[in-house]
């Protein structure tokens, strides 16, 4: 009777240890990528807006309150900027040195960075104010694509030049540390002010700044 019985519990434990080693498991490689794909944001993933979400905040026409700070910092060394060729809206290639002979605000701007949109109202209205006072503004989009600005536009209009550094090499020239980033060149095309970070370009302080620019009496 007691040698049934060992029997027995022998072969409950035989079934009980099979059912374990057999039963289906995924491997252990699998269980980690899985794993690491639910830890992993998607590589299509970024930081641009959501221009379909109704949570999407939208520039507001009213004049907005950004941290205070110097209107313009002075280059002092004002050192002659960078020549670029970049492409417009319509394909056409725009060069720097086509800008030469009247101040030229210039603008590196992203469709995702919260302050690039914040500050863009006042740039149009800025924009209404210098366009038929001999002063230039182009705002060069930094990293993105044709269609991504378009789609950015038709909700955020832009008044003024948009170009395209669709690789980024232009701001490495320009040493762009941040976005906003917004130089002031002089008539002969010298870097004289800095912006970085949003500002309210249609204050009258600001532009009168610019408008000194038109003044300077210095031979090309």
């Amino acid at each position: 009777m007691f040698y049934k019985f060992l029997i027995m519990l022998f072969l409950m434990a035989a079934v009980f240890v099979g059912f374990y080693l057999f039963q289906e498991r995924p491997p252990k490689a699998i269980a980690n990528l899985e794993t690491t794909i639910k830890l992993k944001p998607s590589s299509k993933q970024t930081n641009k807006p959501d221009l379909t979400s109704k949570s999407q905040s939208k520039p507001s026409s009213n004049t907005r309150q950004f941290p205070k700070r110097a209107l313009l910092d002075t280059i002092a060394s004002k050192p002659r900027a960078p020549d670029f060729s970049l492409l417009d809206e319509d394909g056409k290639i725009h060069r720097l040195s086509d800008y030469k002979g009247k101040p030229l605000i210039l603008n590196f701007w992203a469709t995702w960075c919260p302050p690039c949109r914040e500050e863009l109202p006042s740039m149009n209205r800025a924009w209404k104010k210098i366009k038929d006072e001999g002063i230039e503004m182009i705002a060069v989009n930094v990293g993105e694509d044709e269609d991504t600005v378009f789609a950015f536009t038709a909700e955020y209009p832009i008044d003024f030049q948009v170009l395209f550094d669709e690789s980024g090499e232009i701001i490495k020239k320009w040493s762009v540390r941040g976005l906003p980033t917004t130089f002031i060149l002089d008539i002969r095309g010298h870097i004289v002010y800095r912006a970085t970070g949003g500002r309210e370009w249609d204050a009258e302080e600001l532009l009168d700044e610019v408008r000194k620019l038109k003044m300077s009496n210095i031979d090309f």
